[in-house]
This record gives structure tokens, C-alpha cells and sequence, in this order.
């Protein structure tokens, strides 16, 4: 059976996504739609679509073409009306972060997809990254205990140019939702309240606040820390963060890359306990696919057998609200209760 699909915006994201389905073998693409015309010329030319629909306007191409999915690649602000149009004419949704460009618009395109009982899943791409599925495995096998605190840093010197240099809050908008989204996988848990701080160095070449510290209160008793800047030049750290795990009985450190590293007590007795060295088992399951390609794999497969993709819109609005109750925290100085619903 294959799953007729609607690619929507065809800028430079796109192509992670065209390169993707074009390796799987149950995707049809049967549309591209841009609002700049060539632009969808251009990626059917690239990528070799020669049979596929190319337009401008989105509702023309779903009664044109009548396919059974979306692929959202369009800008943030066009997210919660792609997806309503798509979901409203009968298609499941797979979008690029974030889910919306306010809490309250995707509160109602979350409500809408309940509604027409479609799936609509986000691109978190970094959920399938073999490392963090290996440290999830780890933690879940109770080798360290009940997790009572997770932290993590982000620093990163980004020279991007361009609209990124006038956001306002940058660093949370545009990029802390991949790292906020990681420490609800990794700890298991949903935010309930933030306390955060941004503010923008001296020397900063942005003109809004690029550095950012979030205190998080979760669920199951784990408080969760964010520090994070895109102007910190030097020693700089993966994309993936660099993390810290504490559990009851030991704490895992992970670099975001291939070092992970954890202890474990072995006896408890005087000033400090005995700790030894544990091994990290490697993850071999099936979620060891990275990218763009785990997360659309995932999503057709549930688009054929009615499952629900990790990713769901159900799930990830509360990664979403963990970003803008950081930003009202940070606006208003004050601790901010986090709700999703």
C-alpha cells in the first residue's frame, strides 16, 4: 500500500525531507506546493518528481491530488494553517518545528486533529538519535536509580546572519525546543513549572537575548536544569547539549556525542560512598535511525495501521509550552505554572 503525500514548502528543509521518503518505497509524491512557484519547480527538478503536481496554493492541490498525507516544511508562522487546511480536508500531518508559532493556536490545531481523529506528528529529529535511545535504555534499566535531577548546557558561538540576528528570544525559539523536547525523553517526564532568566552579553552580535537559564519543576519529583547561549565563543558544545543525570544511586554524563559515561554506588558507608564504573550497553532497536528519517518512517507506518507516532502533536504541544513558558518567566521575572490544555 502506498501513502500519497503533499509536500508543503520547499525551501532549504525540504530537501532532508524529499531525500527521505524518496528511499521509501510505500511514499508516493504527488505534490509540491511553494508560494513561490519555481521554488517547487526547482525541488520536482532536483529530486527527479516529474510526475508530481506542482502549485501555489494548497487546497487546489489537496482536490487535485487527494492524498492521504502532508509533509509541513513551511515557515513557523504558516504551521497552525497548513495543518488545519490539511487535517480539515481528511490528511494526516507531519510538520516541522514547532507545532505553532503561539501555545494558543496550536492548542487549537491539537484540538482540530482530536476532532477529524487524523494523525498530526512533529519533526523532532533528534529523539532518533542512536545516543540519546542508548542513555533512555540506560536509564530505564534502574542502574542509577529513580532520576532526581537532570541538567544540561548549550553553548554554542552561532554566526548565522540573517533574520536569526533580529529575533527576539532566539536561542529559545528557535532551538531550545530540540533540547527541551530531549529532557522530557531522557527523564521521562512533563514540565510544571520554569523560572527563567535571558539576557544578551556584552560582545553579543545579536539584538535580542541569545543566552538563556531555565529552572524546571517535572513531573515524578525531577527538577530539570537549562543553561544555554548562541553568542559564547570557544569550548564549545555539541548541538546535542552536554548533560548530567543524577539518580538515587549514581548519575550518567553524556556529551551529546559518543561519550557517555556513569557510576553507580556500590556502598554507601562514610563521607563518601563507593562508586564504581558501570558499562552503558549499546541500544540495537529498531529507533536507531537518525533524523529526518526515523520520524517519517515512524509516521507512514502509523498512517498504514492507525497507530500514534512518539512524536504526536498530543505529546509535543508540552516541549512546546516548556518554550514559551520560559519566554513569560523570563518576560515577567516570575516563576510560571506550564499547561498545555
Amino acid at each position: 500500500m502506498k501513502i500519497k503525500v503533499v509536500l508543503v514548502g520547499c525551501g532549504g528543509m525540504s530537501g532532508a525531507w524529499l531525500g527521505a521518503a524518496q528511499d521509501m518505497e510505500d511514499v508516493e509524491l504527488v505534490g509540491l506546493v511553494d508560494v513561490q512557484e519555481e521554488a517547487a519547480l526547482k525541488r520536482a527538478q532536483d529530486y527527479d518528481l516529474h510526475s508530481a503536481q506542482v502549485g501555489t496554493d494548497l487546497q487546489e492541490m489537496l482536490e487535485k491530488t487527494n492524498p492521504d498525507a502532508v509533509f509541513d516544511c513551511t515557515i513557523p508562522e504558516a504551521h497552525a494553517e497548513v495543518t488545519t487546511t490539511s487535517l480539515q480536508y481528511g490528511c494526516h500531518v507531519m510538520g516541522e518545528k514547532p507545532l505553532a508559532d503561539s501555545l494558543e493556536k496550536a492548542k487549537k490545531v491539537v484540538k482540530i486533529a482530536e476532532e477529524t481523529g487524523k494523525i498530526y506528528a512533529i519533526i523532532q529529529n533528534r529523539r532518533y538519535n542512536p545516543q540519546i535511545r542508548r542513555l533512555r535504555s540506560f536509564l530505564d534499566s534502574g542502574v542509577i536509580g529513580k532520576i532526581t535531577t537532570i541538567n544540561c548546557d548549550f553553548y554554542i558561538g552561532a554566526h548565522f546572519g540573517g533574520f536569526r540576528d533580529h529575533m527576539e528570544h532566539v536561542l529559545l525559539l528557535d532551538m531550545a525546543i530540540h533540547t527541551l523536547d530531549a529532557a522530557r525523553f531522557i527523564g521521562n517526564a512533563d514540565p510544571v513549572s520554569v523560572f527563567c532568566k535571558e539576557w544578551n552579553p556584552s560582545g553579543s552580535w545579536y539584538d535580542h537575548d541569545a543566552s538563556a537559564i531555565a529552572l524546571y519543576q517535572m513531573t515524578n519529583e525531577v527538577v530539570y536544569t537549562y543553561r544555554g547561549s548562541w553568542c559564547a565563543e570557544g569550548l564549545s558544545t555539541t548541538w546535542e547539549s552536554d548533560w548530567r543525570i543524577i539518580g538515587e544511586k549514581g548519575t550518567v554524563k553524556w556529551d551529546g556525542g559518543d561519550q557517555m559515561t556513569a557510576q553507580s554506588v556500590v556502598k554507601a558507608e562514610g563521607f563518601h560512598s563507593e562508586c564504581e564504573t558501570v558499562e552503558i550497553p549499546p541500544f540495537d532497536g529498531q529507533a536507531n535511525v537518525g533524523g529526518h528519517t526515523g520520524l517519517i518512517r515512524e509516521f507512514i507506518d502509523c498512517v498504514k495501521t492507525g497507530g500514534t507516532p512518539e512524536t504526536v502533536c498530543t505529546d509535543n504541544i508540552k516541549s512546546l509550552a516548556m518554550v514559551f513558558g520560559a519566554i513569560e518567566s523570563s518576560e515577567k521575572s516570575q516563576l510560571v505554572n506550564i499547561s498545555w490544555r
